[in-house]
């Protein structure tokens, strides 16, 4: 875990896009809010090394979002329940449940459905967010952390030397 954070640090204090760890956590988004078995996924690791997400950002970003998916399974279930019984988009349904390639798919469990609408509606403004957050931190925070007590004290400690064995500045962890 204290890899992962290091790494996280290290993509974030480094010259690396910002878009870039933003898709990587709208990605982990995806993946850690929705049942990790299903075939959207893999479309979703596939366009994570083909559109070079930031690879740290999405396995700490796919660690924290199931942590979350598990409080809001509750809501994935109703609006699952609402989408999939809703009479105008039956025809839909029965349609896609009657191709081999959908039902593989779990469409029709409310939890699936549910939370996949619920990250692809918010992926193209938690991108925008995300990016905002990390210019924010690279432009306000990290100039203001690097010269407080509290970091001199943190430069001292097992988890600045992981950090810098990580980010390539030298030392062991």
């Amino acid at each position: 875990m204290l890899k992962s954070i290091a790494r996280l640090l290290k993509v974030l204090n480094s010259e690396t896009d910002p878009g870039q760890i933003s898709l990587g956590f709208c990605f982990a988004m995806i993946i850690g809010l929705t049942p990790l078995m299903t075939l959207h996924n893999i479309l979703i690791i596939f366009l994570v090394c083909i559109l070079r997400a930031n690879l740290s950002a999405f396995l700490l970003g796919f660690m924290v979002f199931t942590g979350i998916a598990y409080l809001l399974d509750p809501l994935f279930n109703q609006l699952g329940l609402v989408l999939l019984t809703a009479d105008p988009l039956e025809p839909l349904w029965t349609s896609m449940y009657n191709l081999a390639l959908f039902r593989l798919e779990s469409f029709n469990n409310s939890i699936v459905m549910g939370s996949l609408v619920f990250s692809l509606v918010l992926f193209i403004p938690m991108y925008f967010l995300f990016n905002l957050l990390i210019a924010k931190y690279r432009d306000h925070l990290l100039s203001w952390i690097q010269k407080t007590r509290v970091m001199k004290f943190f430069m001292a400690s097992k988890f600045y030397r992981i950090y810098k064995s990580v980010s390539g500045l030298g030392g062991t962890a």
